[in-house]
């Protein structure tokens, strides 16, 4: 295996056209940490223990700004200076990158090799000794929401002076309605390291060690999840069937197991959550951090049910252009061509990267970032983590990109999603590290959007009518797979929260899925019992309970601005990458004001859903000699 080296590449084709050559590789924390001096050349792309002397140095300097911070106790009053609490934040924003930088590197470092004992003792470490440096400054946040509401407005920083700082400070007072007293959030912190995150790592070890069979070619192949799910494209209806049961196969097998996981994670959420600090609902969380009103999440989630229909009409006309009387769940990702061609990694980034050139040469250099610094890991290794993420660390930082490429088409779209993640990010650097992360649904806004200019520039390039009618159908199919396949995530998860305090076993759960199932595809699709098992397979509903609607929220909003794009082509950038370049510094609410958009009015959703409904009427009228 070859890794790309930092300055290479950058170097020979920075000034020329000539395509620059990409290998899969895993990718370079130094800008994190640096790596210890006694760290070999390994055969693994997964990176080297980082150095003990920069840990202790890094972890002493911690000491003494927390100590610091910590002398500010008794300084804290309503009559306080606001200058005073400026210089406060300060200090906290500081301890704030000291620890991300700490912690991120665990997170990525465990994340290219779960199966690694020197990357989860470093990890265990790391939060141990974050949680504790976060308890100590605690005081400061329960200071600042405990104020009455004038004290506060009183000693907000001036917006024109410290915008970042300002918007902090009121998000924070959002929470003030579920906070409880110092002792108990210091409780809960500590009980969180030893017990649900804990319980949160095994799941992402017991999962991610896990290998599946399928014969291919004749031959018995053992394969990680991320190289199994390639073949649920397959051309071959019989492929398609045996990947998804050797898969299901594997999970019922530890379905025992994952599923106790669940029920316990639901019930410390539920416990914290509703029961202490008397949320609503086990949603209403998740919707506060997303700083999403419920009335927009209700709405998206209803009409997103009441356009089951639209997806179900559109795998009844793929059962007809694939030749069967009717779809099964194995089928819903079938190509309709009979192609079975690989994309090479190089092909694929060179590919990416010129699309987003055509649509803005910012977007695209920034972009090129994450490959001149080393910071994707995207080869196929055993252990690493499945799937794909972007992350983001510091405003300083490049952000760190995982995929794991294995060189289907499919895998092209993953790449401009968690670049456009990337740009994001990148976008929204001049941020303090306290406001530039966006809320989880705006934070889909670039990474959508980036695969949809990427299927619209493919769309143009290509002539033959049979792979134009490919390329559109394979979008609905992503589409479907990033609106109504999470919106029903969600929809599951409400159910299994509440069975769970009922207490549903996991057969219940088990069965409650395939209901999920059946209403979302109808009469459309049949639907195997192996996939009363799927639900137990999907990360999200473990490690971030009520995520999944993020996709469908960003997935149908971009529609609606991708439609603005097209009807005003350069004219509607500036905005876009404006709304991009706010980050988590305002309110989603009103980031999306600015753009006309009511997220609680259930015709902006029902929009979405209109221009996915005239996609599968473009595809129903295409006619192919």
């Amino acid at each position: 295996m070859t890794v790309r080296t930092q300055k290479a590449l950058h170097s020979s084709a920075q000034h020329n056209s000539v395509p620059e050559v990409y290998q899969l590789s895993g990718w370079d924390l130094s800008d994190l940490l640096p790596a210890s001096s006694e760290s070999n050349g390994s055969d693994t792309a997964a990176p080297a223990a980082p150095s003990d002397s920069v840990i202790e140095e890094r972890l002493a300097q911690i000491e003494e700004n927390v100590a610091a911070f910590e002398t500010l106790r008794e300084k804290l009053s309503p009559q306080m200076e606001p200058e005073s609490l400026i210089n406060a934040l300060q200090q906290y924003e500081k301890i704030t990158e000291q620890l991300y930088r700490l912690g991120a590197y665990g997170s990525l470092w465990f994340s290219s090799d779960t199966q690694s004992a020197d990357a989860l003792t470093y990890s265990n470490r790391m939060k141990q000794a974050l949680t504790e440096a976060q308890n100590r400054m605690l005081f400061f946040s329960l200071w600042w929401k405990g104020l009455q509401d004038e004290h506060a407005e009183s000693l907000l920083p001036h917006a024109d002076a410290y915008p970042d700082y300002r918007h902090y400070l009121q998000e924070m007072r959002l929470f003030k309605p579920y906070m409880l007293e110092e002792t108990a959030e210091r409780i809960i912190n500590v009980k969180d390291t030893t017990g649900i995150n804990a319980v949160m790592t095994l799941y992402m070890m017991l999962t991610n060690r896990l290998e599946f069979e399928l014969e291919v070619d004749g031959e018995l192949k053992r394969m990680t999840r991320g190289e199994i799910m390639g073949y649920v494209y397959s051309p071959d209806p019989a492929m398609r069937a045996a990947a998804y049961q050797s898969m299901y196969t594997v999970f019922k097998d530890e379905a025992p197991i994952l599923a106790q996981i669940y029920i316990n994670r639901v019930r410390d959420w539920h416990n914290e959550n509703v029961t202490l600090r008397n949320f609503a609902s086990p949603i209403a969380v998740r919707n506060l951090v997303n700083d999403i009103p419920d009335k927009a999440v209700d709405a998206l989630l209803e009409v997103a049910r009441h356009n089951a229909p639209l997806f179900q009409r559109y795998f009844s006309l793929k059962a007809k252009w694939l030749g069967m009387e009717k779809l099964r769940r194995y089928d819903i990702y079938a190509p309709l061509a009979g192609s079975t061609r690989d994309v090479a990694y190089e092909n694929a980034v060179n590919l990416v990267l010129n699309t987003f050139k055509r649509f803005d040469l910012d977007f695209a250099s920034k972009a090129q970032r994450v490959f001149d610094e080393n910071h994707i890991d995207s080869e196929v290794r055993k252990g690493k983590r499945s799937g794909a993420f972007c992350s983001t660390v510091l405003p300083s930082v490049t952000p760190y990109v995982l995929v794991n490429y294995t060189g289907k088409v499919r895998d092209v779209a993953t790449i401009a999603h968690e670049l456009g993640h990337a740009v994001h990010s990148m976008m929204a650097a001049d941020h303090s590290i306290l406001t530039q992360h966006s809320s989880l649904p705006l934070s889909e806004t670039a990474s959508v959007f980036a695969e949809m200019v990427m299927n619209e520039q493919l769309l143009a390039e290509e002539t033959d009518p049979l792979a134009r009618r490919e390329i559109l159908a394979a979008s609905v199919d992503d589409i479907y797979a990033t609106v109504m396949r999470q919106a029903y995530f969600v929809l599951f998860e409400l159910s299994a929260h509440k069975a769970i305090q009922e207490n549903a076993s996991p057969q219940e759960l088990d069965r409650l899925y395939l209901e999920n199932l059946q209403e979302q595809f109808g009469d459309s699709v049949d639907v195997s019992d192996d996939f009363q098992y799927e639900w137990i397979s999907i990360p999200h509903i473990y490690r971030t309970p009520f995520y999944c609607y993020a996709y469908s929220f960003g997935q149908l909003l971009v529609l609606a601005l991708y439609r603005r794009y097209q009807q005003e082509g350069d004219t509607f950038k500036p905005g876009y990458l404006k709304m991009l370049a706010y980050g988590g510094s305002a309110r989603p609410q009103a980031i999306l004001e600015e753009a006309a958009i009511d997220m609680t009015d259930p015709s902006f959703w029902q929009g979405g859903f209109d221009v996915i409904r005239d996609m599968i009427d473009e595809l129903e009228t295409m006619t192919i000699a």
